[in-house]
């Protein structure tokens, strides 16, 4: 038995061994598969790549060249470290914390230094003691502060420096003696770093956050657009084009979209922070309205939750009496499909920075089919109905009635934003409900006679009529002139 034991074990090891380079060497493709996928899904992410490393490059001269070595001898580090620290995705990121860094290190080290000569007074017994309670009384200040939202929002990181300066300062200080110096070697290398990491982040291939939150807002509004134009016909199983083929394998992603914006919280604050602290850019000026798009985005997920209780009821296995659904199918999916092309339309509008007029139209009538729905009911008999039977089918008219409020809501906002933000005036035209009417439509013949020179106008038909229909005290339009 322990023979055969033995040589099941060494079988098992030749096949492990035998099988080691497959595995590698698919290991590898799967590895490099996902690079490229995460390149190619933001191209943006292999240039910021790049860009660290050309800024870690240019630091690093600090200690290639020997005349910036001989100048700043071994805080050239500081340098590498504040790229390292401070260099992030986005311009605004990038720049919050050089400004932090900077702001706090020359803040900090103002009160090292001058902490070091406030106990330097107390004599070499008194002079720790003191150190050692504005060290305590400082970094516990300073630590209290972050637990303020506004502060832990914009200026942790800066605090976190301040803290980390001020320490090292004051306590190294108390055994250094070329204090000064070393301060100002430091300081100098770490608002080198920190200004080669803004220049890079500005002036190369630069990444907005103002832009990504701008389109990020735009892009949850146009899923929750999709998912709404799309729900009547899958809900109420209408079929548009009978003459497609009945493809049952239709792509239904659009169903799915909306889950992404449940989350998208952390997202949108973290892209409003950043985007504070850019400069005017393209058409973002400064003292641009952040806080508006964050208003939108919570309306959104307001929007996308009740979504995701309509969401439920397509998988519902209850049969709806088909009276009830005649009764409220054909106003459902009014609401259902305006409530989308009012979305689609906010959401075209905000990447365009145009006003959102035609958004206006298709709340509107979603409005309309909502009143026509209430009518409807009230016109049906259901009081004999089956209330277990029709709760389904109700509680879905109930949520796009909410919903319906909830876009209109969304698009007062987003007409908040593009009067704050000067979006772009587009003039106004004729909505295809209500084509422009032309007057006379014809062909216009001149007539040459000797005795007379006259146009004859020939009326091929008309707009006219329906003026007349609208309006029966209007003049009618002379056939010849």
């Amino acid at each position: 038995m322990e023979i055969e034991s033995a040589a099941q074990e060494k079988s098992g090891v030749f096949a492990w061994l035998k099988a080691l380079p497959g595995k590698a060497k698919d290991k590898i493709v799967n590895v490099g598969k996902s690079i490229k996928k995460l390149g190619k899904d933001d191209p943006r992410r292999v240039i910021h790549s790049l860009k660290v490393g050309l800024a870690l490059t240019l630091v690093s001269l600090f200690y290639y060249l020997k005349p910036l070595y001989d100048g700043f001898g071994m805080s050239g580090m500081w340098a590498v470290l504040t790229v390292v620290v401070v260099f992030e995705f986005s311009v605004g990121a990038t720049l919050g914390k050089g400004i932090n860094r900077a702001c706090a290190t020359l803040s900090a080290a103002a009160l090292g230094v001058g902490s070091l000569h406030l106990s330097s007074l107390f004599g070499k017994e008194g002079e720790p003691i003191v150190l050692g309670f504005l060290v305590f009384l400082l970094a516990a200040a300073a630590t209290f502060t972050r637990f303020f939202p506004k502060i832990k929002a914009r200026y942790d990181y800066g605090v976190i420096i301040f803290i980390l300066t001020f320490s090292m300062i004051s306590i190294s200080g108390y055994r250094v003696d070329s204090l000064l110096e070393m301060a100002h070697q430091r300081l100098s290398t770490i608002l080198i770093g920190g200004a080669t990491c803004i220049f890079i982040s500005i002036f190369v291939c630069p990444v907005w956050a103002g832009q990504d939150l701008h389109n990020f807002i735009a892009s949850n509004i146009e899923k929750l657009a999709n998912y709404l134009e799309g729900f009547g016909g899958e809900y109420f199983q209408v079929t548009e084009d009978k003459d497609s083929g009945g493809d049952s394998k239709k792509d239904k992603s659009f169903l799915q979209g909306y889950k992404s914006v449940l989350n998208s919280k952390t997202t949108e604050e973290a892209l409003a922070n950043f985007a504070k602290w850019e400069p005017g850019h393209g058409r973002f000026l400064f003292r641009h309205p952040w806080k508006q798009y964050l208003k939108i985005g919570a309306l959104v997920r307001q929007c996308a939750y009740q979504i995701e209780a309509l969401n439920s009821h397509l998988t519902s296995d209850m049969q709806t009496p088909p009276e009830f659904t005649r009764v409220i199918q054909e106003s459902c999916i009014n609401m259902s499909s305006e409530s989308g092309k009012a979305l689609k339309s906010l959401s075209s509008a905000i990447k365009s920075m145009k006003h959102p007029n035609s958004a206006t139209q298709r709340v509107e009538n979603s409005k309309t089919a909502v009143n026509d729905l209430k009518a409807a009911l009230e016109a049906a008999a259901i009081e004999d109905s089956d209330l277990l039977a029709i709760i389904s089918a109700a509680t879905v008219a109930s949520t796009l009635f909410e919903i319906v409020e909830c876009v209109e809501k969304i698009s007062e906002s987003v007409h908040e934003l593009s009067q704050m933000a000067h979006f772009k005036k587009v003039e106004a035209t004729v909505s295809p409900e209500k084509p422009q009417m032309l007057l006379h439509r014809g062909t216009v013949k001149p007539v040459l006679d000797s005795d007379s020179d006259h146009v004859t106008i020939t009326i091929h038909g008309t707009a006219s009529d329906s003026l007349e229909k609208e309006n029966p005290q209007a003049p009618k339009p002379r056939e010849e002139v």
